[in-house]
């Protein structure tokens, strides 16, 4: 059975020893971690302000393939605001507190990676156009051509930046990701100095949380390719 905790990641040049009230000094997270030692580590992004049972799931799936998984709360600065979102430099600091918790934990930086759904996964596709990662991994991923917010950028703007390699996977019938901007995604990403692939399933958004249902083939198979990204990108 996977070890389910809770943590907390110093943010980079914070105070270690800062008091519990200094919530903007450290990062919340959750931890699922493998049994024996873990083979690398995955940053799993999320917008629940809640945790949520289908993410939990996703994460021991994440540890039974032996990866170590950590969820940020993204929003701890926030004070629950529902309309806030974290980009820019706030995401990339909350990233780098859960990657030197990684590390610190005994993962080696190269076998690390980053996966996010939605908002949360345009989130992963910019820290990995940002950091170093070993790989990334993003699902219905929206702001392809017109950003998110004034913090976040358009994907195809920075696609040629990724530093890792980087896997897609869209739904071809999600008005939020519409067929032509994906193929927009799929050209600028061809640009990358790193391996690229952006996959469409029909139908709506292709979530991946844990199949339950074995007729649920194509979430069958979008769960398939992002742990074979890992295994093939993390070594």
């Amino acid at each position: 059975m996977s070890g389910v905790y809770d943590d907390i990641a110093p943010l980079r040049g914070g105070d270690d020893d800062a008091q519990p009230c200094a919530a903007d000094a450290r990062v919340p997270i959750t931890v699922v971690e493998p049994e024996g030692n873990a083979r690398g580590g995955i940053v799993v992004l999320h917008e629940s302000r809640e945790f949520t049972g289908s993410l939990l799931d996703l994460m021991k799936a994440l540890a039974d393939e032996g990866w170590t998984a950590v969820a940020p709360d993204l929003f701890h600065r926030i004070n629950g605001d529902p309309a806030r979102e974290v980009f820019g430099e706030e995401l990339f600091a909350d990233f780098d507190a859960c990657f030197d918790w990684l590390t610190h934990h005994g993962v080696f930086p190269d076998c690390i990676g980053v996966l996010g759904f939605d908002h949360a996964g345009t989130a992963a596709f910019l820290v990995a156009t940002n950091r170093p990662v070993g790989a990334a991994v993003s699902v219905s991923a929206p702001g392809i051509v017109e950003p998110l917010t004034s913090e976040a950028e358009a994907m195809v703007q920075v696609a040629p930046d990724l530093q890792a390699p980087w896997l897609g996977l869209y739904g071809s019938d999600d008005p939020d990701t519409p067929a032509d901007d994906i193929d927009k995604l799929r050209d600028a990403t061809s640009r990358a100095a790193v391996a690229s692939l952006v996959v469409s399933y029909p139908g709506l958004r292709r979530r991946t949380d844990r199949p339950t249902d074995t007729e649920d083939l194509v979430g069958i198979d979008s769960q398939t390719r992002i742990f074979d990204w890992f295994d093939s990108n993390l070594r």
